[in-house]
Order: C-alpha cells, then sequence, then structure tokens
C-alpha cells in the first residue's frame, strides 16, 4: 500500500479523505511491501510531509525569511519525483524527491529570467499566440487512441536527489522507463516502472483496498478523452479537481498538473489541443524563450513563476514542430533549502508510445 500525506488540517491533499495519521502511523508498522508501491504523482505527498519536518526543524535559522506566524516558503509539487523503485517504508521515513541539477549546465543562468508582473501582463498576448500555436500542432498529431487493455509507455531521461539532509542533492541523470495501465475502473496494478535496470510494479494507492479508479491522479486514455475540450470549462473542471495549498499558489499548482499530463500520458488530439489553451487562460503564464530541457535542449518555453515558493515551472518545446520535449521547475530565490537555480525536477521525453504488455518496450 502506498503512505499519502495530508494538508495542514489533516485532510488528504488529493482526495479530501480523512484519518491519514493513523495510516500512516500502520503503514510504518507494517513490513516493507513487494513493488513499486507509489505510483507517479503520489511521491510528492511524501515530499510534503519530510519538508514540514524541515521546515519545523530549520525554523530558528530561516527566522529571517518568514513572518512569525508562517512558515518559511517552499513549494508543494504536484508532478511526479523520479525516485529509484523503494518501499513505502523507506519513503515515509526518509527519502523525498528534490532536484538541483544544472539542467544541461544551464539551471542557475535560467533562474534569473523570472518575469515580473509588468512582465507577465505584457506577455499576456504572446504567450496565448504560442500556446494557440502549440495547440494546433498537438491536434494534429498523437500516438492514440489507446485500448483499455493496453499500456502507456513513456521513456524519459530525469534528473534526480534527495533532501535528506535538509538540503537538495543533485544525482546524476538517469533513465526512466513507465508503463501506465489503462483499465477502466478500480485497479490495483496500476503500472510498471523500471529504472536502474529493474522493473517493478505499481501498486494501488493507500486507502484503496478495491483498487484506484482512474482520475486526476490516473489520467487514462478514456478519463482524458472524456474531458471536456472548451478551454475556459476544462481549466474550471482542472481547478476543481485539483487540491489548493497554502504553501502554493493554486494557479501555479494547476499549471503544473497539466504539465503532468501533458508529459506522463498519450492525450487524445482533441483534449491536448484544449489543454494548452487551457493554459493560456492561467494567470501569470508567460513566454519563457530558450528554455531548456534535462538533457540541454532549447526550445520554445512556457513558464510560470509562483512568487510565493520562490519558484518556476517551465515547459520545453521543439523549436520546429512544437513537439513537447521536456520540463523543470527551479528555485528563485535563495531558501533553506537551496540556492537560487536549484532544480526541483528536470525531465527529457525521449519516447511516448503505446503497447499491448505491461513492461515490454515498443517495438520501433
Amino acid at each position: 500500500m502506498t503512505a499519502t500525506t495530508g494538508t495542514d488540517d489533516g485532510r488528504d491533499d488529493r482526495d479530501g479523505r480523512g484519518g491519514l495519521d493513523d495510516r500512516a502511523e500502520l503503514a510504518r508498522l507494517l513490513p516493507p511491501a513487494t513493488g513499486f508501491d507509489l505510483p507517479p504523482g503520489r511521491h510528492e505527498h511524501h515530499r510534503e510531509r519530510l519538508m514540514n519536518q524541515i521546515d519545523h526543524d530549520t525554523a530558528a535559522a530561516s527566522a529571517r525569511d518568514r513572518t512569525p506566524d508562517r512558515a518559511p516558503s517552499r513549494p508543494r509539487l504536484l508532478r511526479p519525483s523520479f525516485l529509484a523503485p523503494v518501499t513505502a517504508l523507506a519513503l515515509a521515513g526518509a527519502l523525498v524527491a528534490g532536484y538541483s541539477a544544472q539542467g544541461g549546465g544551464e539551471g542557475p543562468a535560467r533562474a534569473e529570467s523570472g518575469a515580473s508582473a509588468a512582465e507577465r501582463a505584457g506577455n499576456a498576448q504572446p504567450v496565448a499566440l504560442v500556446l494557440n500555436r502549440i495547440s494546433d500542432a498537438a491536434a494534429k498529431s498523437g500516438d492514440g487512441p489507446v485500448g483499455d487493455d493496453q499500456f502507456v509507455y513513456v521513456r524519459s531521461q530525469v534528473q534526480g536527489g534527495d533532501l535528506t539532509s535538509g538540503k537538495l542533492v543533485t544525482g546524476p541523470l538517469a533513465e526512466r522507463e513507465i508503463w501506465y495501465a489503462q483499465k477502466p475502473g478500480p485497479q490495483k496494478r496500476l503500472g510498471y516502472i523500471r529504472e536502474g535496470g529493474e522493473t517493478l510494479p505499481i501498486n494501488a494507492e493507500l486507502g484503496d483496498t478495491d483498487g484506484t479508479r482512474e482520475g486526476i491522479s490516473r489520467p487514462t486514455y478514456r478519463w482524458l478523452a472524456a474531458l471536456p475540450t472548451d478551454p475556459r470549462k476544462l481549466l474550471d473542471h482542472l481547478t476543481a479537481l485539483t487540491p489548493e495549498s497554502e504553501r502554493q499558489e493554486h494557479a501555479q499548482a494547476v499549471f503544473e498538473q497539466i504539465g503532468y499530463l501533458i508529459r506522463e500520458t498519450v492525450l487524445p488530439p482533441e483534449t491536448a489541443a484544449a489543454l494548452y489553451r487551457a493554459a493560456a487562460l492561467i494567470p501569470g503564464v508567460t513566454e519563457a524563450p530558450d528554455a531548456v530541457d534535462a538533457l540541454g535542449r532549447h526550445g520554445v518555453g512556457i513558464a510560470r513563476e509562483d512568487r510565493g515558493s520562490s519558484t518556476r515551472s517551465e515547459w520545453v518545446f521543439d523549436p520546429e514542430g512544437l513537439a513537447f520535449l521536456g520540463s523543470r521547475t527551479f528555485l528563485t530565490a535563495d531558501t533553506a533549502i537551496g540556492a537560487k537555480g536549484a532544480l526541483f525536477d528536470a525531465q527529457a521525453v525521449l519516447k511516448r508510445s503505446v503497447v499491448d504488455e505491461g513492461g515490454v518496450r515498443p517495438q520501433d
């Protein structure tokens, strides 16, 4: 089973279920589970718990960075963290995902490009035009449709680290492969993940004794195809599904959630087109010229900065065909966990396909 964390009031910050402290305590008492118990997109709940503890432990040292009644700002991320497969027990106790790489040697330099409020206002029309172009390109592409008995395969290069010491520590670039099961209804086996030469199953989330249903945290092709295709209705729908946090602007969380859908799924063309046009409606979204992914590939960038958490997230697109290349999120100011420019995540998507069997690579 997968351990989850909750918000400050004890509610699960994705689905609103209570009693997580009791379940987390039970999880710590159980023996390690077999397989990869944390589906992508759930690691951040463990990051949330540990970073809350880090905030508490470093409060005195970082008093200058906070008001007396508020903990230091730091990001709450919805994107999947790219950890080597470990048990839920180990994750709940120590490991978290953070990123402190140079993103092809350009992380700190790009951190200087955070847009001001005036710049964001001035870029409102250009970013809409860019996203409309990306939307038009997405409407003409796609690897779907995907059958209910098939798997979405995504191969990426990811840069990761850990926060065990309370600071972001860089790890090397590593290849990660994931097979996402597409079966509708509750599923106890959500797919497979391969890192470091080892393939492990992804099990259902904690509390889902009958299996995890499709939805915002398990976005199957069928679920994605049922989303509204009107950009405003789609944005409103995703905004309602995305959990709020006092640690992060809700608009930033929605932007990052859309980024997760773009990066980790095969999108129906109509849905893909609508997602990009919906992103253009999010306040604060700007164009980021010459953005860079985890492999150092340069491209057209779409970004949003969350000043409350001192982070900036960027999506990177091929400058020729506007295909999605990768994404990254980095600190825009010195904080207790890292210096300005330190990356929380950096990814480069190398292959996205549809396969008939989990754990088996595409033929082409």
